[in-house]
């Protein structure tokens, strides 16, 4: 990829995830406002038998994201293998790097 390719791909990238996180802040703030609102007409749950035996949410939530950290790290390594294995014909397809295209 050119590096004016490369550039605009990665400002591209950049608002998309500028965008994301504050979307997220706002849905947080929301939440944190609503959970406050109502913190005091929700009533307590009696506890059941096996809850001490349950994962936490954050539990749940830290396991899951692992797992899918290393997902992705495995999909990435199986890509630059694939990526690796057939550079002999991307190679060829390539057009040379010192060649310029004709006006």
């Amino acid at each position: 990829m050119s590096t004016n390719a490369t550039e605009f791909a990665q400002q591209a990238q950049d608002q998309t995830l500028g965008s994301i996180r504050q979307s997220q802040r706002a849905v947080v703030d929301a939440v944190r406002a609503w959970a406050n609102a109502v913190e005091s007409a929700v009533p307590e749950t009696p506890s059941l038998p096996f809850a001490s035996e349950l994962p936490s949410p954050q539990q749940i939530v830290h396991t899951s994201f692992d797992f899918a950290e290393q997902l992705l790290k495995a999909q990435r390594d199986f890509t630059e293998n694939v990526l690796a294995a057939a550079a002999p014909v991307i190679d060829k397809s390539q057009p040379a790097a010192s060649q310029s295209p004709e006006s």
